[in-house]
Order: structure tokens, then sequence, then C-alpha cells
């Protein structure tokens, strides 16, 4: 799990069936103090979070466990948004 802050937003004109009607973003890593670490990742929103807000993102088998996302293929989602 990792701090980011998401940057834009990833448009697709196909996606794998599995994957049709969550919205991707680019998720801009931060380390321990804030500061962005120049890493970027596509990571499925499944908390409603936009640009600029700052966000959790899990990665590797981790986002498969959410109810929205069993069984999806993905690699990296937003479960959190940081107040």
């Amino acid at each position: 799990m990792f701090v980011a802050r998401v940057a834009g937003t990833v448009v697709c004109t196909r996606k794998v069936p599995e994957l049709e009607g969550f919205k991707l973003l680019v998720a801009e890593k931060r380390d321990l103090e804030g500061r962005a670490t120049g890493d970027h990742v596509v990571a499925v929103d499944v908390v409603g979070s936009g640009v600029g807000e700052t966000v959790l993102v899990v990665s590797g088998s981790s986002p498969r466990q959410t109810e929205p996302t069993t069984k999806r293929p993905l690699d990296a989602a937003i479960v959190g948004i940081v107040d």
C-alpha cells in the first residue's frame, strides 16, 4: 500500500469486459513527507476519487480482494481517500 495523488484520468477506447464501468486514474506516488517520487501507476478507482486528491493505493494481489474487484484482471486499485 502506498500514498499517491491523483494526477489525471486514463481514457480507453477498448477495455477487457471485466473492467468496463470502472474509472482508471493515474496516481503519482508520494513519499512519507508527501513529496512526489516521480513514479506513476494506473489504478482502478473503487472509491470515487478525483484529480488532485490524496489517495491510498494497493497493488499486487491485494486489489483483487475488494468486493467490487474480485477476480478482475488488475494490478492496482485506489481503495481510500486521505482527508
